[in-house]
């Protein structure tokens, strides 16, 4: 690399000069004509309805009540009634008795080691700073 181009790469370039922005003239403003106004409708008068009098519904005949006989009044014979106490349930043949299973012997287990917990730590190390490289940050503003 050259020496133009290392100086090139090591001295701050200028910004560019800020382009002007082109003014936009205003929009002639429109102005709509004002509309014609409609005549109103003349109002709609319906004749007077001619009173009728309701035609009378026919009333229907009154039917006489139906009755229903009166039911003979026979006894029923009653139930017996069920006895409060149940019978006695027929006795089953003894229960088989089953092996007893003999006790096995207990077993001890050695102790555990004790192996101690891994503390963890309650303070967060600072983050190191990162390193600014000159020619991929903006120049400064004087």
């Amino acid at each position: 690399m050259t020496s133009a181009a290392r100086h090139l790469l090591d001295t701050a370039a200028a910004p560019p000069p800020a382009l002007a922005l082109p003014t936009i003239p205003p929009l002639p403003k429109f102005i709509l004509p004002p509309l014609p106004s409609l005549p109103s409708p003349p109002k709609a008068t319906l004749p007077p309805l001619p009173n009728m009098p309701l035609p009378s519904l026919p009333t229907q005949p009154s039917l006489p009540k139906p009755t229903l006989p009166t039911l003979p009044s026979t006894g029923i014979p009653s139930q017996p009634k069920p006895p409060n106490t149940l019978p006695p349930l027929p006795s089953i043949l003894p229960k088989p008795t089953f092996p007893t299973m003999s006790t096995a012997p207990k077993v001890t287990l050695p102790p555990l080691p004790t192996t101690p917990l891994p503390t963890i730590p309650t303070t967060i190390p600072s983050l190191p700073t990162i390193p600014t490289f000159p020619f991929l940050s903006p120049p400064s503003s004087n």
